[in-house]
């Protein structure tokens, strides 16, 4: 499996534990002031946060093995 933008955030993270870190560096839910919803699609995170979709989903998928 692979992440897509109409994953949610809890999906993203049970599917694998690196895409926590695939967050932080894009400094989204990692602090009080940057909270995100579980219950939001990657999508909606990539729009709320103005993050380039593709990218974000690329950088997710890179630490998956192929």
């Amino acid at each position: 499996m692979t992440f897509v933008p109409d994953m949610t955030v809890e999906q993203a993270l049970a599917l694998h534990p690196a895409a926590k870190w695939v967050f932080a560096a894009y400094h989204i839910g990692g602090c009080s002031g940057c909270a995100m919803s579980e219950a939001e699609t990657l999508a909606q995170v990539a729009a709320g946060y103005r993050l380039p979709l593709e990218q974000l989903i690329n950088d997710l998928n890179a630490p998956l093995p192929s």
